[in-house]
């Protein structure tokens, strides 16, 4: 397991859980409003498996979960034995994922292997070459089809890149049935990016105050949104 970071408490990642957060590297995505930019290229603080665990089992019954995030860790190898061994420790998990590998991702929960989902909803489909890279919302869109069938605690997420209008940002939410949750979050300014994404960086991005002006529409498409 390529792990390349751990945030050891966090009591906002997983919803009403104490928890750490484990990083993985390397995505198969490439987003210009990236912020762990760093892992995509293999860069952080390696940590071993063993030495993952032994910190984990000192926390048992200090810690309620562990949160999964990165980068991408729908790409690592050896991740359902992963998730055994932190049920093992009676963890809760949460798997944060970009959503491109629907198949592994409902297989993990069919297992009961995962608690709770945040899958990332990057774009509309015609706009994913420009914000990601590739056409990423057929798969995300078909995770949380299978997930909402499945009936499994979870939430999208929309970054409100720059660039992003209103009125995009409405038929995202109106591509797919009620979820459970949407959350939105809003765009912080990076410094570590590609020259190449500088220029669109620049663009506005979506001010609360301009979504909480809107909001009254877009809870119509998806009441369970939260921004």
């Amino acid at each position: 397991m390529n792990i390349l970071g751990l945030q050891r408490s966090s009591t906002v990642d997983f919803p009403g859980l104490l928890s750490c957060v484990v990083f993985f590297g390397g995505c198969d995505l490439n987003c210009f409003f990236c912020h762990n930019r760093a892992l995509l290229r293999g860069q952080g603080e390696r940590i071993g498996e063993d030495a993952l665990f032994a910190f984990l089992e000192k926390r048992r019954g200090l810690l309620d979960g562990v949160v999964l995030s990165g980068g991408e860790p729908t790409l690592q190898r050896g991740l359902a034995p992963f998730l055994e061994r932190l049920h093992a420790l009676s963890y809760k998990t949460m798997l944060e994922t970009n959503g491109q590998r629907p198949a592994l991702v409902w297989e993990l929960v069919d297992r009961g292997l995962l608690d709770y989902l945040a899958v990332d909803l990057k774009c509309l489909p015609e706009d994913g070459p420009s914000v990601c890279g590739k056409n990423a919302y057929l798969a995300a869109a078909s995770t949380l089809h299978g997930l909402l069938e499945r009936g499994v605690p979870f939430e999208a997420r929309t970054t409100l890149y720059p660039g992003l209008s209103l009125e995009a940002l409405e038929q995202l939410l109106a591509s797919l049935p009620p979820l459970p949750r949407w959350q939105l979050n809003y765009f912080r300014p990076i410094q570590d990016f590609l020259p190449c994404h500088e220029e669109r960086l620049r663009l506005p991005a979506l001010s609360p105050s301009s979504v909480q002006a809107a909001l009254p529409l877009l809870l119509q498409h998806q009441p369970g949104l939260l921004a």
